[in-house]
């Protein structure tokens, strides 16, 4: 990783984590990478938050997208998405994530998948099923993850980067799925309040609930016998792929820089952090009761840095 724990935590001492809305677990991990990878997924990640938050904040002042509205940023997405393909562009911004692209040889699938839930998300406010919130998933979720793993997997060689595994998607989909069901649990109460709302019809179905039992729930209301089903429904979803990323750390490891390998261990860890606060049977799920404080996230950091030198 680093040649010595001073150097780590100069990295740890470096990062912003107080200000954590603004340096997601995806960034914090990358902070241990060389200068120039951290700066590529300092730019994949903002055009990916951008294009999202583009459609959330559109949809948390306005619940019900217009058929204007949907059509216009539905065309704005696919048009940026055609900057990556090659189209001329002059926006410098969209310039600079080509250049990333093409240095650190992403697969451009990993966009095409991001754009296309996206798009979902323009036209669609809810998921009918949990198989359509996967199908979502794999570009909301598994689009940036795969970015990630990508490029923590790159060699450099001659002066190029290299990729020496062929699966990347695969190998970045359990801890994709993994956090992003931890996620949707752990910001529930903020979604409900911006008009979001990532959990499967069918699921809240077969718990007897709707949308206006998941706002009175988020408002305060108590928690029903129901909710705290559908919430062990996807707390038992999110262990099944806990399961899955450990076994694809034990594949990695050895086999990658152990720096970078440190970086997967790091996001999943953040992660598990949030997965273990949260209680189907006995818990509440506030943004505050769910959400570590930057101190307890700094603390986890350095815990799992004692581990790892130890």
């Amino acid at each position: 990783m680093h040649e010595n724990k001073t150097s780590i935590q100069d990295i740890i001492a470096g990062i912003d984590i107080e200000n954590i809305d603004k340096h997601p677990n995806i960034l914090i991990a990358a902070h241990f990478w060389e200068k120039k990878r951290l700066e590529a997924a300092i730019t994949c990640y903002r055009f990916m938050r951008t294009v999202d938050d583009l459609i959330d904040d559109k949809k948390t002042k306005d619940e019900t997208l217009s058929c204007m509205d949907k059509e216009l940023y539905s065309e704005k997405v696919n048009k940026w998405i055609e900057c990556l393909n090659g189209v001329s562009v002059e926006d410098s911004f969209l310039k600079e994530v080509s250049k990333t692209i093409e240095t650190f040889r992403i697969p451009l699938s990993y966009f095409n998948n991001f754009a296309r839930s996206m798009i979902y998300d323009i036209h669609n406010n809810s998921f009918p099923t949990f198989q359509d919130f996967l199908d979502y998933s794999e570009g909301a979720s598994n689009g940036p993850a795969s970015v990630f793993v990508h490029l923590a997997c790159l060699e450099a060689l001659n002066g190029s980067y290299v990729q020496p595994f062929q699966n990347i998607a695969d190998l970045a989909r359990p801890c994709a799925l993994f956090s992003y069901i931890v996620h949707i649990i752990r910001d529930f109460q903020k979604d409900q309040e911006d008009n979001l709302n990532y959990f499967a019809s069918d699921v809240m179905e077969l718990y007897d609930l709707d949308s206006s039992d998941l706002r009175e729930i988020a408002g305060g209301a108590p928690i029903s016998s129901g909710f705290r089903g559908m919430i062990g429904f996807y707390q038992q979803k999110a262990l099944e792929y806990k399961g899955q990323v450990e076994e694809t750390l034990r594949f990695l490891q050895g086999k990658m820089n152990p720096g970078y390998f440190f970086s997967l261990e790091l996001i999943f860890d953040l992660y598990l952090q949030v997965f273990e606060r949260i209680d189907a049977d006995r818990g509440i799920f506030s943004t505050k009761a769910l959400n570590p404080t930057p101190y307890e996230v700094r603390e986890r950091v350095n815990r799992l840095i004692s581990r790892v030198l130890s």
